[in-house]
């Protein structure tokens, strides 16, 4: 998959293939470390801090020690399959959007590519999908809708990479990445910063605050995220020798 930072062009915004007009950069020898190359570590820190607290309710395989109530020992095999292939894409959006990693070890970021998307975005989706009817009432739209677009960006992305669209596939990873953190930043960490901070954290229904979150979060992101895309829209296309046209792909 391509650089979140690099792959956005005029062409690429309108969803056209890049023409032999489009200025292509090709990386030259060894790269330097740039400023944005540790642009990732915060959202590193913060997946860390975020599965420190989670795996460990179900590495044991334990229902009893689930975080959310279990109806039948299926139920519980659901959301530990949900879990797993969602700390696969927690993990793998922060490979993908490193731009040193992409720069020097582009095979490593499409593999993990294919790892978010396949093995992360688009089975746990489904997953959240498949336990709606036995799910907890609150946040239950709010959860399923960003599944859905959660998986629909994912696969998107992904279809516009197969297409040589890469300004189109970085739009759509950066949507992606922002609906899956949607619910890490704000049901856990907003979440729990309420309950342990908020003055009004007694004389608020905490249901409440969840099914605000479970439509705000993403939201929000996406929102902040559009306006990335559009703040980024005039950098230079930057591909590694593999991800450059070549000049029969740009004739079509």
């Amino acid at each position: 998959m391509t650089q979140l930072h690099d792959l956005s062009t005029p062409q690429g915004r309108t969803g056209e293939r890049e023409n032999p007009g489009t200025e292509l950069h090709r990386p030259r020898g060894r790269t330097r470390r740039r400023p944005g190359d540790f642009a990732p570590l915060p959202l590193a820190i913060l997946t860390i801090v975020f599965l420190a607290f989670q795996i460990p309710k179900y590495s044991a395989l334990d229902p009893a020690r689930a975080q959310r109530p279990v109806e039948s020992a299926a139920h519980y095999w659901l959301i530990a399959a949900h879990v797993a292939t969602g700390t696969l894409a927690l993990v793998t959006v922060v490979v993908q959007i490193w731009p040193w990693l992409r720069r020097r070890h582009p095979a490593v970021h499409r593999w993990a590519g294919r790892v978010y998307v396949f093995a992360g975005a688009i089975p746990s989706a489904l997953l959240v999908l498949v336990m709606l009817p036995v799910s907890s009432p609150v946040g239950k739209v709010g959860s399923a809708m960003a599944a859905v677009l959660w998986a629909s960006t994912a696969l998107i992305g992904w279809v516009a990479l197969r297409r040589r669209r890469y300004a189109e596939h970085r739009r759509w990873m950066i949507y992606s990445f922002a609906v899956v953190w949607g619910g890490p930043v704000w049901a856990f960490f907003v979440g729990m910063s309420w309950l342990w901070w908020s003055p009004w954290a007694e004389q608020v229904d905490f249901d409440h605050v969840l099914d605000t979150i479970s439509w705000a979060g993403w939201i929000i992101n996406l929102i902040i995220a559009q306006w990335w895309i559009e703040h980024t829209s005039g950098r230079r296309l930057t591909l590694p020798p593999r991800e450059i046209p070549t000049s029969g792909a740009r004739g079509h």
